[in-house]
C-alpha cells in the first residue's frame, strides 16, 4: 500500500492501561492504536499507524538537542545505532530541519519527528521536510486543527486532569505528560491512569534511564528520554560511543518494560 493512501491498518495493539495498581494487560484493556478516538468504520494511514506503534512497542522517545547541526547529526546517528526506533530533534537545534531531512535520507524507516513545536508555521516547515510526528510542551491548538496531514501525528503537552481530556476530545491520539517529575513522577502517572486509562499518555521531563520500566508498568506509554541518552558531557565533547552506549541501554530496557507490562 502506498505510503500516503488510507485504508484499514492492522499495526500492534495500543495497550489501554488498567485502572488498578498493577495494571497487567488482559483482553479487555486493549484497544487498538489505528483506531483509536475513530468509529469502527474510519481508519488512520499506514504511516501515523506505523508511528503510533513505534512508539508503543519500544516505549522510549529520544529527545535530542545539540549547539549544532553537526553534533546533532552525529548524535542521531549514534543513538539510531543503538537501537532508538523513536527520535525527536527539538526546535532549539541550529538548523533542525536540515538535519532532520539528512536523517530521513539516511534512515527512511526511522520514526523521526521535531519537539517544541510552538507555532504552525514551525509545524508545517516540519511536516514539509518530512517529520512523521510533532511535539510541543503545551497543546497548541492551531496545530492540533491546522495540521491535517494524515501521516503526521501531533503530541500535545498537557499537565492536569482538565487539559489532558480536553486535548483528548479535541482530537489528539496521544498526549505528552510534561514536566512529569516536577508534577510527581510515577505517581503522578499512575493516579491519572485511573480516570483516563484509555488515553495512551508519553511521560516527558527529567526521567532517569532507572526510571524507564516503572513509568511504563505503571502506566505511560512510553517515556521521553533526553539527558539519559544525550548526556551533556557527551553532546559537548562529541562523544558518540557514549551515547550509542546509553542509547543501547534505553532500547533494550524500554523493550524489556514493554515485556514485563505484558505479563
Amino acid at each position: 500500500m502506498a505510503a500516503g493512501s488510507i485504508g484499514l491498518c492492522f499495526c500492534p495493539p495500543m495497550l489501554r492501561r488498567s485502572p488498578t495498581s498493577q495494571l497487567k494487560a488482559s483482553p479487555s484493556s486493549a484497544s487498538t492504536a489505528c483506531n483509536h478516538h475513530s468509529s469502527p468504520t474510519s481508519s488512520l494511514s499506514p504511516p501515523l499507524c506505523k508511528t503510533l506503534s513505534d512508539i508503543h512497542t519500544s516505549g522510549i522517545i529520544a529527545c535530542l538537542r545539540a549547539p549544532s547541526a553537526e553534533i546533532a547529526l552525529g548524535a542521531a546517528r549514534a543513538a539510531l545505532r543503538g537501537g532508538i526506533k523513536v527520535l525527536e530533534v527539538v526546535m532549539s537545534t541550529p538548523g533542525v530541519f536540515e538535519v532532520l531531512h539528512q536523517l530521513l535520507l539516511e534512515y527512511p524507516t526511522t520514526t523521526l519527528g521535531v519537539g517544541t513545536v510552538l507555532d504552525v508555521e514551525d509545524a508545517k516547515a516540519a511536516v514539509k521536510v518530512g517529520a512523521k510526528f510533532l511535539m510541543s510542551p503545551a497543546m497548541i491548538k492551531e496545530i492540533l486543527s491546522d495540521i491535517q496531514d494524515p501521516e503526521v501525528l501531533y503530541i500535545p503537552g498537557v499537565m492536569t486532569p482538565t487539559e489532558i481530556l480536553s486535548a483528548y476530545n479535541a482530537g489528539a491520539r496521544i498526549v505528552k505528560i510534561y514536566p512529569v517529575s516536577v508534577l510527581g513522577g510515577i505517581d503522578y502517572i499512575s493516579t491519572l491512569k485511573k480516570p483516563f486509562h484509555h488515553i495512551p499518555m508519553v511521560a516527558s521531563q527529567g526521567i532517569k534511564m532507572g526510571l524507564v520500566a516503572e513509568f511504563i508498568t505503571r502506566g505511560a506509554t512510553a517515556v521521553v528520554l533526553s539527558d539519559a541518552i544525550f548526556h551533556k558531557e557527551a553532546i559537548s565533547q562529541g562523544d558518540f560511543g557514549t551515547i550509542t552506549e546509553r542509547a543501547q541501554l534505553a532500547a533494550s530496557t524500554g523493550i524489556e518494560a514493554m515485556k514485563q507490562f505484558r505479563q
